[in-house]
């Protein structure tokens, strides 16, 4: 499997999918097993929660000062 894929889908869940969502801040791990099933080994599952983690924490910062800058001129 792809690991960037599986950050890209799950990132997708995320943002379409409110319970997954809820479980993925709660509890990533299980989140991302429940999602990808066991076939991974536990360091690929780490190195997936991570790369989401990293990528939603871009995407919050990125988002924000996106809409401060929109907010400045309207």
């Amino acid at each position: 499997m792809d690991i960037k894929q599986i950050i890209e889908d799950i990132l997708k869940k995320i943002k379409l999918d409110d319970t997954f969502s809820k479980l993925f801040s709660s509890n990533p791990i299980k989140a991302v097993k429940n999602l990808v099933g066991a076939d991974l080994p536990d360091d690929q599952i780490q190195a997936v929660v991570e790369g989401v983690q990293a990528k939603l924490t871009v995407e919050d910062v990125g988002g924000g000062i996106v809409n401060k800058v929109k907010g400045l001129f309207g």
